[in-house]
């Protein structure tokens, strides 16, 4: 399957002369999810569990069945683990409102990156103010990276929870996360891993790296706005207390109590995004399809041919890793001296989409220097004439700016 063929699937990239490069943002559609939703508007549009008639069963079915193709898709041991959300952020807070608040004591530690998406990051402030407990932070090395050593001194006895991107949305940072889990396990604490920017590009076996939690959001591998997952161990889910309340995450209630639906529906409060999950699984179909070989191997090289041109540029100063192996998906740049918005709005003026600001990552921004950057974020669908413009583009904003740089002394 080439490349051409594969452009052909995205209506958008067909009817657009642009260079989209900001999939870390979120992807675009192909036309298998585009109909599939279409295809359940015509044929099965009910509200699942909440009828006896053909039509609601219908719907149900096919809500249902997502849900186990995800489970598959992860390999997650029990179907019931998989629980729909409407991104990876909701799905990160209702793991620090439910499991964080029921679990975290006074002096217990939770210990994230300063890579970390603010999702993953602000629901911890206001747990562990809540509960009296401390936030502690991994930070990265000169090559943008976490050191076994980074790693090791701050997981302790008294850590708890911790939390990591599996991929840096900044900085494109490959994680060893299966190696954080096996020490945080060492140490009796559990792990959330945020796969939002990883699973769209590789293969995911949540038992492989034994994750207590995982989350990722559908729009960034294919799937619509709006719907997100959440994978727990069924023991630790069980154990929790529901986040939302109302609709079918209650099994009786009275006038003073209340008692809750097993798994997964208690997680699952009020009437969900069947577009969203019916568009989910039509996504997975699609990365299935295609196999995640196939578009690591049309990544890798647009990456690899990324990161050689743009390092021939010497206005720019590059933010990513020296070690290929440990990247993916994303490279964030600034021309020296000229803010990323201006370059971001050169840029679109030549029809190259880039994402331009501080990515949800203050901390980080703040850790580096600077206030934000500008962020070229590659799927399967690009290509190398997608960098060459631009490369293009960049020498153009240069060439607009570059006086006023020199009088800056930059």
């Amino acid at each position: 399957m080439n490349i051409e063929k594969i452009k052909k699937d995205f209506p958008l990239l067909v009817n657009r002369d642009i260079a989209y490069l900001d999939s870390g943002a979120t992807t675009q559609k192909p036309i298998q999810v585009i109909k599939a939703i279409e295809e359940f508007y015509e044929k099965n549009n009910a509200n699942p569990h909440r009828g006896a008639y053909t039509l609601s069963i219908e719907a149900t079915e096919v809500y249902e069945n997502t849900r186990t193709k995800i489970a598959e898709f992860i390999n997650a041991k029990h179907r019931e683990e998989i629980i729909f959300s409407k991104n990876a952020t909701e799905s990160l807070n209702l793991i620090a409102y439910s499991y964080g608040m029921d679990n975290l004591k006074k002096d217990d530690e939770v210990v994230i990156s300063i890579m970390e998406h603010h999702s993953n990051l602000v629901p911890w402030q206001k747990m562990t103010k809540a509960t009296g407990s401390k936030l502690n932070y991994m930070y990265i090395n000169e090559n943008f990276e976490l050191s076994d050593e980074e790693i090791e001194s701050k997981i302790t006895d008294k850590t708890k929870i911790v939390g990591i991107t599996h991929v840096s949305n900044v900085l494109g940072t490959i994680n060893n996360v299966k190696k954080i889990i096996k020490y945080a396990h060492r140490k009796g604490a559990v792990v959330i891993v945020d796969a939002s920017q990883s699973i769209p590009h590789m293969k995911i076996d949540v038992q492989d790296l034994d994750a207590d939690f995982l989350v990722f959001s559908g729009h960034k591998m294919l799937a619509p706005l709006g719907i997100g997952v959440l994978y727990g161990k069924r023991e630790i889910l069980n154990k929790m207390t529901p986040f939302l309340m109302g609709g079918d995450m209650i099994e009786y209630v009275y006038e003073q109590e209340t008692t809750y639906a097993p798994l997964p529906n208690k997680f699952e409060a009020g009437t969900q995004n069947v577009e969203g999950v019916v568009g989910l699984g039509a996504a997975i179909d699609y990365i299935q399809n295609i196999g995640y070989d196939k578009m690591q191997e049309l990544e890798n090289d647009v990456l690899a041919y990324a990161r050689q041109e743009l390092s021939k540029l010497d206005y720019l100063t590059l933010y990513l890793t020296p070690n290929p192996e440990n990247h993916s998906g994303v490279i964030s740049f600034n021309i020296k001296g000229v803010h990323p918005h201006d370059v971001a709005s050169i840029l679109d003026s030549e029809n190259v989409c880039v994402r331009s600001g501080n990515h949800c990552a203050q901390p980080l921004m703040r850790f580096l220097g600077i206030d934000s950057t500008c962020r070229a974020s590659f799927y399967f669908y690009n290509t190398r004439e997608d960098v060459d413009r631009l490369v293009h583009a960049l020498n153009k904003a240069y060439d607009m700016f570059k006086k006023f740089i020199t009088i800056q002394g930059l």
